[in-house]
């Protein structure tokens, strides 16, 4: 059965509805593309139904072992102190707000902001040449992958709208100190990427004040 591909991106346009229309067309194209390369469109064993099988049972059960984990996790960060700081920034959800924990640590290890910044790998390189130096806009990437990344979908989360009443039509961003400050570097030309790993730094920023005043995002001045 061939499928087409306008169809099949409006399809994966209504159940994905956060996401855009050209990222529809886009995992449409990559799954006609994977259909395509299925090396059992002519041939197909009982051996092969049966793996597939096996295959899809062990999938399931890893699933459940990872979302047995997952309430763990989850149940041992919300005795956490730093964890309930964490989260009362506005677009930080609990598995954001347990990644971050796990990641930094004791907050005592950084003397100053610009250090966790730096451990995270999100503070600007800078190229040194003879008598010139210089720095540019690509990030160092040192440190910890998995802060960087959690910071990333925290900074996605705040800066995104969200509806504040479902009887009306009146949107608010989740963290409006951070997406104002996100409009302000788009509105002086910043490219999106720039300005995402700008939001992270400011965002870690506000958590390396939080963690060490133990105070809630509603106290930061």
């Amino acid at each position: 059965m061939v499928v087409d591909e306008e169809a099949l991106g409006n399809k994966i346009d209504e159940f994905c509805t956060s996401r855009s229309r050209k990222w529809a067309n886009t995992k449409a194209k990559k799954l006609i593309a994977a259909a395509a390369k299925n090396p059992f469109q002519t041939t197909l064993y009982q051996s092969h139904i049966m793996s597939l099988e096996m295959y899809i049972k062990m999938l399931i059960e890893y699933q459940k072992h990872l979302s047995k984990l997952e309430e763990e996790i989850g149940a041992l960060a919300k005795e956490i102190e730093e964890y309930k700081i964490i989260q009362s920034i506005p677009g930080i959800g609990e598995k954001i707000a347990a990644t971050i924990i796990s990641e930094i640590g004791e907050i005592d290890r950084f003397n100053h902001p610009k250090k966790l910044v730096a451990f995270a790998g999100i503070d600007p390189s800078i190229f040194e040449s003879g008598r010139f130096k210089g720095s540019v806009n690509k990030i160092t990437k040192r440190g910890s992958s998995r802060l960087r990344h959690a910071l990333y979908m925290a900074v996605r989360c705040a800066i995104r709208d969200c509806r504040k009443k479902k009887t009306t039509d009146e949107v608010i961003p989740r963290n409006k100190r951070l997406r104002e400050f996100y409009d302000k570097k788009r509105k002086e030309g910043k490219p999106y990427k720039v300005v995402v790993i700008a939001c992270a730094n400011k965002l870690l920023q506000w958590i390396y004040a939080l963690l060490q005043n133990n105070s809630t995002f509603q106290d930061l001045a």
